[in-house]
């Protein structure tokens, strides 16, 4: 079987394709610059205005699609340009894979396609989808051009995965800042540090899509993904600092001081969103088989742990 994988030189791809080779699988990778990979099937990847046989050649014996490549919510970007990428991108290729594939398409997705980052509660495959920015509304769209595509062609096989931020080696946005954060001496008040948050390791994210490529049933239209236990920002902090050897350092400082200086400051779409408590029920996918990541503190640990010293800026 051959597995068509498009931002597979990325932080999610480039795990992605690690772990389906181990498996076994062909693959061939679609880049905006496939000249710079060697040694491998690598073809260009057309952007979202291409002529429709451009999309039918990459698909060229090909079994299975898995789409990574977008654009990512730590990018400063327009929403047209979200729209564009996210979106009718993921329109175009899920048209040809409709047309000329037989096996699974499956979309790397966000939660932020279902809900905002201010939004308390749990999240899973039955949650309204409620986007409340332009990438969320991209990435949601994306999930609906899909479904449409392998409605049109009478076909099942295609899911979108929800994603809540993925961690390991190369990681960026958030969590990358905590870890920098977490690499500095400065004591840090707990209370402020206490929403929790499901997180998924790439590892995980990677055993997901092999399990779901490899599954004989067809899989559900959206699953949602994360580790098997959320986690507070404190306790995130605290594993980075047991990583770089160095003591916790919070302080048991109340949060409405907090709460008052990012009003006064007019951020309080920011302190809404850093108080969130945002729970990931992964347990549909993990009930048809997938391993979940048990121990995600100590996966952050040890990922500190590995590192020369604090991730650059």
């Amino acid at each position: 079987m051959k597995v068509l994988v498009t931002g597979a030189t990325g932080f999610v791809g480039r795990r992605l394709v690690g772990r389906l080779r181990e498996a076994r699988f062909d693959i061939r990778i679609a880049s905006r610059l496939p000249q710079r990979l060697v040694g491998v099937d690598a073809v260009a990847l057309p952007g979202a205005d291409a002529p429709h046989e451009a999309f039918l050649a990459l698909m060229r014996d090909v079994t299975h699609v898995v789409h990574c490549a977008a654009l990512n919510n730590d990018r400063s970007a327009g929403a047209a340009d979200f729209r564009t990428v996210n979106a009718t991108l993921t329109g175009r290729l899920a048209q040809a894979a409709a047309a000329r594939t037989d096996g699974r398409f499956i979309h790397l997705s966000s939660i932020r396609a279902a809900v905002g980052a201010g939004f308390s509660g749990t999240i899973d495959e039955t949650t309204l989808p409620a986007p409340q920015c332009a990438y969320g509304r991209s990435k949601r769209e994306g999930e609906i051009a899909m479904l449409e595509a392998f409605a049109t062609a009478g076909r099942d096989g295609a899911t979108a995965l929800r994603l809540p931020p993925v961690y390991g080696e190369g990681m960026k946005g958030n969590l990358r800042a905590l870890m920098r954060l977490a690499a500095t001496s400065l004591p840090l008040p707990t209370a402020a540090l206490m929403a929790v948050r499901s997180l998924v390791s790439h590892d995980a994210m990677a055993g997901a899509v092999a399990h779901l490529l490899t599954r004989p049933a067809p899989p559900r239209q959206i699953y949602v993904l994360s580790d098997a236990s959320p986690v507070a920002m404190a306790e995130i902090i605290t594993a980075f600092r047991r990583g770089y050897g160095r003591q916790a350092r919070l302080l048991p400082t109340p949060v409405w001081p907090f709460r008052i200086l990012a009003t006064l400051a007019g951020r309080q779409a920011a302190w809404q969103a850093l108080a969130a408590t945002q729970v990931c029920d992964s347990s549909l996918l993990a009930s048809e088989g997938w391993q979940r990541e048990t121990d995600t503190l100590g996966r952050l640990e040890e990922l500190a742990r590995q590192g020369s010293g604090p991730p650059r800026a």
